[in-house]
């Protein structure tokens, strides 16, 4: 499964229009309007916000009140032809005062994603976790050895030590294993997809 490795925007300008297309990881569905409301109000007075988005077996797209069929879908092939997933793709459009006609909008579109993705790096993605893991001082250098080479979203210190850790499936079963033989406690585990060793 591929997606990208980080958020990418890029902006053309085609026939004095301007489209400016966001490329967003995403893990769930919730996160599509939270990052569509936020491209909007970045984007404020844009004439329309095209979309899709792919998770999993989820597809979805919008054309925006451009004529049907020539923004979300050509978005969308593009997003299936380069076998993405766990991605949403918003293209802005600031209209430029001539009209491109139904081709010519499915063209703007497509170019709009596919100019954008040319600057994404791509990646292979498998299933993992993230996690928070509370442990005592004393227990500080159990967790380091057990997280080491590991990407950490967060360290804080108040009486205990709260670690949030993300990684992928098979080093979350070896922590998890190690941790439960030293009794320390584990908790808010979510599913995610983590990019994989093996770059795409």
């Amino acid at each position: 499964m591929l997606s990208i490795a980080n958020n990418v925007k890029y902006e053309i300008v085609i026939n004095k229009s301007r489209f400016i297309n966001y490329l967003i990881k995403i893990e769930n569905q919730e996160e599509v309007k939270k990052e569509i409301d936020s491209i909007k109000q970045l984007e404020k007075g844009a004439t329309h916000y095209c979309y899709a988005y792919i998770l999993g077996n989820v597809k979805h797209f919008s054309d925006d009140g451009e004529p049907s069929g020539t923004a979300g879908m050509p978005i969308l092939n593009v997003l299936e032809s380069n076998k993405l997933d766990h991605i949403l793709s918003v293209s802005v459009r600031y209209f430029g005062g001539i009209k491109l006609g139904a081709g010519g909008l499915v063209r703007a579109y497509t170019k709009s994603v596919t100019s954008a993705l040319e600057k994404a790096q791509i990646v292979e993605l498998e299933k993992g976790y993230s996690f928070k893991i509370t442990c005592d001082f004393h227990d500080k250098a159990i967790i380091e050895n057990a997280i080491s080479n590991l990407e950490i979203l967060s360290i804080n210190y108040s009486d205990k030590i709260n670690y949030i850790i993300q990684c992928n499936e098979k080093r979350f079963l070896v922590i998890k294993e190690a941790l439960d033989k030293n009794k320390i406690e584990i908790s808010n585990i979510k599913e995610i997809m983590t990019i994989s060793n093996n770059k795409y």
